[in-house]
């Protein structure tokens, strides 16, 4: 019998800690971690990661469109830079529950980066991803109560994001 508490033993995957099962999302959307027995070789260049991806999204892969959506946002992959695909792409992806895309659309939308300011748009994409436990997201949300002088909010949502792992 182990000592280690069940989190401890359980794969990111399956624990019960929201930034370790964050931080395998994410990893396993760039491509740096695979489920346990995958064999499946990864493609070393660009055009064949794009299609790999691309296979995904055709799917209806929340977590490709959002990756997807990032490579268009930044011109990545050999894409050329096309921040209304990336929108798109990342739309859909909050749409079907990727609390990543969410988080994106917040940002871009609240800071006006690459697309008009549009702050309540912006504001909801990070309320959607924060009550659904994205730490980054609820962390903004302190960012945007601060700027408006809430600063009881604010720090609500910095102690809440510090709880789930922010540092």
């Amino acid at each position: 019998m182990s000592n280690l508490a069940p989190d401890a033993r359980a794969g990111p995957a399956e624990s019960n800690d929201p930034a370790a099962q964050t931080l395998h999302q994410r990893l396993m959307t760039s491509g740096l971690e695979r489920p346990e027995g995958d064999r499946t070789l990864l493609p070393g260049d660009d055009a064949s990661k794009l299609a790999m991806t691309q296979k995904r999204v055709d799917k209806g892969d929340a977590e490709a469109m959002q990756f997807l959506g990032d490579q268009y946002y930044y011109g990545m992959l050999g894409l050329a830079k096309d921040v209304p695909r990336a929108i798109e792409l990342w739309t859909e992806a909050a749409e079907l529950g990727s609390l990543d895309a969410h988080f994106s659309l917040g940002f871009v939308y609240y800071n006006g980066i690459g697309v008009e300011e549009d702050k309540p748009r912006g504001t909801h994409h990070l309320q959607q991803a924060a009550m659904k436990g994205d730490v980054d997201s609820r962390n903004k949300l302190g960012d945007v109560e601060y700027d408006n002088a809430n600063y009881q909010i604010a720090l609500q949502h910095y102690m809440i994001s510090a709880k789930l792992g922010y540092e």
